[in-house]
Formats: C-alpha cells, structure tokens, sequence
C-alpha cells in the first residue's frame, strides 16, 4: 500500500482524524489506515474491538455520514481500515468545511468555500441570479454582434435576429426561473456591468526595462463579450508594432504577435476569469508581454495538464458557451493547441504559462523587441516613435478610406471596420486634420449635426 492523495496512515487513532474525513468526503473519497506506520509498516493497533465502535459512531455523530470501517489484520497485527466515499452535499465538522486537495487537507472559507458550495449544489458563478430584468440595463448592440458572429460561424439560426432580447437571453439560459438576470446575462450583454463587478476591467500598462518603469496605461471596460476586440485595437494603434510589407502591389501590415493567437490568449483570459477578484493585467514590456487573469486552474489540473491535450472544463459554463456559439472559441480544449500552432507557424518560441498569486500568468516574447538601454527614456523614445509611425499608417488607410468623398466620423469607422470612437478621433481623424491633409465642412461648427470631412 503506497501513500497518495486519497490514501492516509495513522499509528493510533485520535478524534483529530475526523478532519481528515471530512475532507475526504468533500473531495474525491479516501482511505485512512489506522495501524499502520508512515513507512507502511503494521505496527497494529491497541484495543481494536473498542475503535470498531467508537469510530463509526463518532463519524455519524460528528459528521452525518457513514463510513466503510474494516478490521483488517497482517502478520497477527489488527489495523482499521476507513474508506470514505466522496459525498454528494457539502460535509462540515462542527461549522467548518475541509477539504482534501492532492496528499494535503485546507480549510475552506472565503470564495473558495463559496465556489465550494455553489459546485456541491450544480450551480456555477455565472449561472447565479443577479438582478430583476430590466432591457434599460442591456446592450442590444452587444446582442446584435454576437448574433452576426454566431450566425457567420453557423452556430446560430439567423432566425434569432428576429427575436426580442428576453428571447435570446432566455435561448441562451441566461434568465432565471424567474426571468431574472443572471450573472453571465450582465458580464456579456450589460451596457455598465462594472457597476455590479469591480472585476471587469482589462488593465494594459506600457514598461521600459521594468515594471517600475510606467510609460502610459489604458483601461478597457464594458460587456466582456466585445472586450478583446477593443484590447487587439487598442494593442495595435498604441502598444505593439505591425511592420509594412507588400504582397505583390497589396500592402500589407501585420501585427508583431500572431492575431489568432492573441486572441486565443485573451478569450481564455476572459472566459475563464474569476469576476469575483480584480481586473485582467496586460504588461507590454520591451521585449516581452504578460497577460494574467485571475481564478486557479480546475482541481485536478497543472500546467503541465493544461499545455496537453485535455478536456475543457470550464469556469463560467455560461459564459463559454456564449463565446463558444459567437464562433470565438471551441469547447474540445483545444485553445492551447492553437497558440502553439500560430506561433510555430511565424517561428517564435511557444508562451510560457505558470499558475501565480491565485490566476494563470501567460508571458510571450515580442518579435520586435526595443532596445535594452538603462533608464526609461529610450524606452519612451522607442514607444514615441512606434505610435507615430502607426499614426501615419492609420492616417493612410483613413485617407484611402475617404477617397474623394465627404464622409461622417460614423461612416469612416464603419469603413475601416473601428468600433473605438476615442481611437479613430485621437489617432485616425485628428492626426490627418492636424496634418491638413483633411479638412470639416463645417470648421466653425465642430459638432455641427451634419459635420462631415474631405480632403483638403
């Protein structure tokens, strides 16, 4: 008999050992050996007709629960053997949960008692009622974007586009019995969910050599659904580079990190992230990146599990769902296998990931590092003139994009396909007027309702 995470030996029996029960009970199951020393020798046990029946009694007194206790004997020496099957409602001793977790037992409370409970009961964070129904709370665009995304990637009848909110809230079992909004419904499709979860943020913070060395920093908010796509944007008009090469007479620019594996890297961020804890956390530095999102890795599961191949096994089952039905991401836990492959394919050494301070940190190397020099200012310089070269390439597609008509600020987003208004004005728009490349028909009137821009 080899020790092991569901295994225990004890020379002598004490009543502290209920503990070790309980834990059993709550986790996967267990056997204690009592008898029995560490290095698995019998040493037998004193009184042992006396233990089969203290034992089983004190565990259903105690406890609530009934044990297998077998008097076993070897070499003329008894030893008890307690086997514990895993329970299906959540065991307590005397107010306080415990747990086994690998070869070691905790004491649960906190959010980790919480998610606890809520998995004894088949209930999930994100499928919890939140708050009364309300469409004033809900962004139909949100909405209407993960119907066209879902309908393009053939996992949605694009009969839905005519259904009302509630009907495709309720389709997508994010209503209560009650018609309520659950907490996945506000995450995805809430025009402000950060008023009811301080969690939803994307934080991005441009370093230097350092993470004492701040250059600028952004914060992304709203429905987490539409979430990496305003990160990619922002990423790419600010943070990293996408170098000019032409295709024959097509120009083209792409991004200095594999986009589809980028965006593998934020869904999971997303998808899997514990709303209950802070924000998502972008460090740009200038060799390297780091993305980490808080929420452990599944019981059962390391690292050295999740960069093989596994079985998904979400934390926001609602929550995947969505984005699984949007086309966004696939349930087979095959995310990983996608990131390796993209970055394979532009030769860059696969990221690297490491379970820290409660989450999962993700650090990739940028294909276009900035110089290592001491001190931050070449590392602003580098940034300084990143972004304005950028600014000149965006400036590029908004003056094809307008050719030789006058267009509105809505118009030429939608032309060049933003969704971020403050990006288009600061780094499209204002940079062409300054430049005078472009000019408003109205100059007196900024926000004339009609305004509209040309070339000058």
């Amino acid at each position: 008999m080899r020790e092991s995470q569901n295994i225990e030996y004890k020379e002598s029996w004490r009543d502290e050992y209920l503990k070790w029960i309980c834990g059993f009970a709550n986790a996967q199951g267990g056997k204690i050996y009592i008898g029995i020393a560490d290095n698995h020798e019998v040493v037998g046990v004193a009184d042992a007709k006396r233990l089969m029946d203290d034992i089983p009694n004190k565990i259903v007194n105690m406890l609530g629960i009934v044990a297998d206790v077998n008097l076993l004997e070897k070499e003329d020496k008894q030893y008890i053997e307690i086997s514990v099957e895993p329970s299906a409602i959540p065991i307590s001793l005397k107010g306080v949960y415990h747990y086994r977790s690998g070869s070691t037992k905790q004491v649960l409370n906190g959010a980790s008692l919480h998610q606890f409970l809520m998995r004894k009961m088949g209930k999930t964070w994100d499928d919890v009622e939140r708050i009364p129904y309300s469409e004033d709370l809900l962004d139909r665009g949100a909405i209407d974007y993960f119907l066209q995304k879902g309908i393009q990637a053939d996992r949605i009848d694009a009969s839905l586009l005519n259904e009302d909110t509630r009907s495709v809230l309720d389709s997508l079992e994010l209503l209560s019995d009650n018609g309520s909004l659950k907490n996945a419904a506000i995450l995805l499709f809430g025009k402000r969910p950060q008023r009811y979860f301080t969690g939803v943020q994307f934080k991005i913070g441009r370093f230097g050599n350092d993470e004492s060395d701040l250059i600028f920093d952004d914060i992304v908010e709203g429905n987490i659904l539409q979430m990496a796509d305003k990160v990619v944007e922002l990423l790419k008009s600010k943070y990293l580079i996408s170098p000019i090469h032409y295709e024959g007479m097509q120009r083209v620019a792409t991004l200095e990190i594999p986009e589809k594996a980028l965006r593998e890297m934020l869904y999971n961020a997303i998808v899997h992230k514990d709303y209950r804890g802070s924000a998502i956390m972008m460090w740009v530095y200038n060799d390297h990146v780091e993305l980490w999102n808080e929420g452990e890795l599944p019981e059962n599961m390391d690292v050295f599990t999740l960069l093989k191949k596994h079985k998904s096994r979400q934390r926001n089952p609602k929550i995947a769902n969505v984005f699984y039905r949007a086309g966004l991401i696939e349930i087979w836990g095959r995310g990983i296998n996608k990131i390796r492959t993209e970055f394979e394919k532009v030769e860059m050494p696969m990221p690297d990931f490491e379970e820290t301070e409660g989450g999962l940190m993700v650090s990739f190397k940028r294909k276009h590092p900035a110089h290592q020099d001491k001190g931050s200012d070449s590392a602003t310089t580098q940034v300084t003139t990143q972004v304005t070269t950028q600014v000149t390439t965006q400036v590029q597609a908004l003056m094809t994009a307008i050719g030789n008509e006058e267009m509105s600020v809505k118009q030429l987003m939608e032309a060049l396909n933003l969704k971020n208004r403050h990006n288009f004005l600061d780094n499209y728009l204002t940079p062409a007027i300054e430049g005078g490349l472009l000019t408003p028909i109205f100059p007196n009137q900024p926000r004339h309702p009609r305004q509209k821009y040309r070339r000058k």
